[in-house]
């Protein structure tokens, strides 16, 4: 008699173990996919930071097609170089937005970050300095974190314009 109940008791603690592994294999796989797509956000992030230094530095250096080509409209970040690192970083950059020639993701700053007296930075100073704000649209696969929806990463990044020496 006493092994027949030895047997039983040792199969309900298998059924207890089973169902034990079964709630909190959930719990485990959830907070798992979590940090997978919280790695993920931040590896976008890197690229959107990324994408709005390189374009900065080539928008200093090449602000406008105007200047270099005789023609051309003359707005900040319109230079070809520019276009160029733009398509480059939206190849790389999954979900970002496109920058236009004149709009707010360009603009022409004074050293304190405050908008310069002159706009375009159309007189190459040096004291200019120009800041781009790039942004990317963010799709987690998690399902907590996917309630939320999309998500849209921004970072701006300034350059100075070289100092030429005429």
């Amino acid at each position: 008699m006493s092994t027949a109940r030895f047997s039983r008791n040792r199969h309900a603690r298998s059924g207890q173990a089973l169902v034990e592994f079964s709630l909190s294999i959930i719990v485990f796989l959830t907070m798992l996919m979590g940090i997978f797509d919280f790695g993920r956000a931040i590896f976008a992030y890197n690229g959107v930071s990324e994408a709005a230094r390189d374009i900065a530095r080539r928008a200093a250096v090449y602000p406008y097609d105007a200047i270099y080509s005789g023609t051309g409209t003359g707005d900040l970040g319109s230079s070809y170089q520019v276009r160029d690192t733009i398509n480059t970083q939206r190849s790389l950059v999954p979900g970002m937005h496109d920058l236009a020639p004149g709009a707010p993701d360009f603009e022409c700053v004074d050293i304190e970050g405050n908008l310069s007296p002159n706009p375009d930075c159309s007189l190459g100073n040096y004291h200019d300095y120009v800041r781009v704000t790039v942004s990317a649209d963010y799709q987690p696969i998690s399902p907590l974190i996917g309630l939320f929806g999309t998500i849209t990463l921004s970072a701006t990044s300034t350059a100075s314009f070289p100092k030429w020496d005429l």
